[in-house]
């Protein structure tokens, strides 16, 4: 997550504080259907404009979705124009601190099942192809976005970036880079022999493809720290 992600999902977040806004947000989130900002004013007990004002915040805050259609049920002048309709914001919304990308790992690990079980791969196998090609992925996004980097030294400051946008937090280190946060942290206390090695597979699929023979990535086990450490030609 980016620090700009950050500051966007933080705001989301905090426009909830409000009291008003918040009940507006939970009587709209709990409707099956989208409703109006009189539907949605009369059920929280507010002003029309009060109701409108906060959910066009809301809106504003990705927080609610909204579409145009004629309310069922008016009827009298103007009953045929459209109103503008409120309705759950089809994205999540989540802050963690320090970043996680629980949602990385779930795909890595859809992925490889999804893999054993179409091609008969042991799993072991299609969790090691998976990782490497989320990191080849990372990869490949930054390059489209950036360009090729110009040098071994720019490649590197690609991976670092790369890492610090998904939470791994790197610092120099020696002969290369360590990683003060693994996004995966909850996962990795539980299993850590299976999210090292995703880990490992994922940071190494990415150096790989962003600084081939300038850097690898190795597992290095260290008490509050990632347990993948790379290392710098």
């Amino acid at each position: 997550m980016t620090i700009r992600d950050f500051a966007s999902r933080v705001t989301s977040i905090a426009a909830l504080a409000e009291p008003v806004r918040r009940a507006l947000y939970l009587y709209v989130i709990g409707q099956p259907e989208p409703v109006s900002r009189e539907q949605a004013a009369a059920a929280v007990g507010v002003a029309r404009h009060v109701a409108k004002f906060n959910l066009d915040k809301l809106e504003e805050c990705n927080l609610l979705d909204v579409e145009f259609a004629r309310p069922a049920g008016r009827s009298g002048p103007g009953a045929g124009r459209t109103a503008k309709l409120y309705k759950r914001a089809a994205g999540e919304i989540g802050v963690s601190l320090p970043g996680r990308q629980y949602d990385l790992a779930g795909r890595i690990m859809a992925q490889a099942i999804t893999t054993s079980e179409q091609e008969s791969v042991p799993i072991g196998e299609a969790l090691r192809e998976a990782a490497t090609q989320a990191g080849r992925d990372l990869a490949a996004e930054v390059r489209r976005r950036d360009g090729t980097p110009p040098s071994p030294a720019g490649a590197i400051d690609s991976v670092r970036d790369v890492l610090a946008e998904n939470g791994y937090q790197p610092c120099p280190a020696g002969d290369g880079l360590s990683l003060a946060n693994c996004p995966f942290h909850t996962l990795a206390q539980a299993h850590p022999s299976l999210i090292c090695g995703i880990n490992r597979d994922l940071i190494d699929g990415l150096v790989r493809a962003s600084a081939p023979r300038h850097a690898k990535a190795e597992l290095r086990p260290t008490p509050g720290m990632c347990c993948v450490r790379i290392i710098t030609a």
